[in-house]
């Protein structure tokens, strides 16, 4: 008897579209960003059922293989789905491969990748904080000689950094595969797009102390703009040591 062959994307796709419990297809990761497709990238999508609906595809839930990674979802889990959570930025910049309710999968994606007024004040308070308590250890610790400790707090710092940024700007942070991709297409506003990503891969590299600093003074101002000066101000005298010299 031969081998079964593996399931394919398009083999797949084809089953899904025909059965009319599938309300929505979702292609995540490298495959919905231009230019990030490699030979190893395989394709990962969300397969949408109507609420309470019934299909025999339910027998593919947790296929993966190196070809094809599904998850089966019913449409009230998608709606929430990586709200929060890691998942929010690949849905954030996801492919529509079928949408049966009229644009609406299109604008469930839309909202995973805008953080509400509220989220979004909360979460850059937040990270705010634990960027300035990373900076302030690494700059701590490289002052009193304890080199190695000063490099890791600032690495630590630099995926705090990068959180607070997007969700200053309303957005999921991508992943770090993708942090060169988003701001190539999607710049922050305010911040120079070649300037930051060589800040990032020098900080999160040496632990650069001056250039630590110099990245916090453009940070204050940003975060003291968008309403964060308290969070800046409860770090009372310690601020001087994160601000340039």
């Amino acid at each position: 008897m031969p081998a079964q062959r593996p399931l394919t994307y398009q083999a797949f796709v084809e089953l899904a579209v025909a059965d009319l419990a599938v309300v929505g297809l979702v292609l995540k990761g490298s495959q919905a960003h231009d230019g990030m497709i490699t030979e190893h990238s395989d394709h990962d999508l969300y397969v949408v059922l109507a609420d309470n609906a019934t299909t025999d595809l339910i027998r593919f839930a947790g296929h993966r293989t190196l070809e094809l990674d599904l998850v089966i979802v019913s449409l009230a889990e998608f709606r929430t789905a990586g709200m929060p959570g890691f998942e929010r930025y690949a849905l954030a910049r996801a492919r529509v491969v079928l949408d049966r309710l009229d644009g609406d999968i299109t604008r469930i994606l839309a909202a995973k990748a805008r953080l509400d007024d509220d989220e979004a004040f909360r979460n850059s308070g937040e990270w705010l904080d634990a960027y300035a308590n990373s900076l302030y250890r690494s700059v701590k610790n490289d002052r009193d000689g304890h080199a190695l400790a000063a490099r890791l707090d600032a690495a630590d710092s630099v995926g705090f950094l990068l959180e607070l940024l997007f969700a200053l700007d309303r957005r999921p942070r991508p992943y770090n595969r993708y942090l060169q991709w988003e701001l190539a297409r999607y710049p922050l506003p305010g911040w120079d797009t070649g300037a930051l990503l060589d800040a990032v891969d020098r900080v999160s590299g040496t632990g650069d102390v001056p250039l630590q600093r110099s990245l916090f003074a453009q940070v204050e101002a940003a975060a003291r703009r968008a309403g964060h000066g308290a969070v800046l101000d409860a770090w009372g005298e310690d601020l001087d040591l994160m601000r340039p010299r």
